[in-house]
Formats: structure tokens, sequence, C-alpha cells
């Protein structure tokens, strides 16, 4: 069973490709589009949370790199 990456997204909005072209045209930058948490703390603490998930899932991965390896 392969498992799935956990990449942050909670910054930014997931993009689509109708307003990936519409970007390419804006000179203003209208089209930045961004998250948003209800305070400061509650983001930073989102934030941390899944920068340790994805450290915690690149160990896992690592680790089982090494073990089919044969070095275990």
């Amino acid at each position: 069973m392969t498992k799935t990456s956990i990449r942050s997204t909670r910054i930014f909005a997931m993009p689509s490709f109708i307003r990936g072209m519409a970007r390419a045209f804006d000179m203003g930058s209208t089209q930045n589009i961004y998250n948003e948490s209800k305070d400061e703390k509650s983001a930073d603490c989102a934030a941390l949370y899944d920068d340790w998930r994805q450290v915690g899932e690149d160990l896992e991965k690592a680790m089982g790199d090494y073990k089919h390896a044969g070095q275990v």
C-alpha cells in the first residue's frame, strides 16, 4: 500500500487552471488569494503541526527505505 504524501496547503488557496490563466494577465496582483485563520496564534499552531507531520512522514519513509535496503 502506497501512502500519500502530506503537503501543507493551509497558507495558499488551491489554484485551478482558470485562475492560473487569469493570473498570467493580472498586472495588479488582484488574484492573490490566501487562506485565513481566525488569529495569528491558530495559524502558527496549524502550520507548526503540518511541519512536524511532514518531518514524521519523511523520517518514516527514510527508515523504511533503510530497512528495505537490507541494512537492518
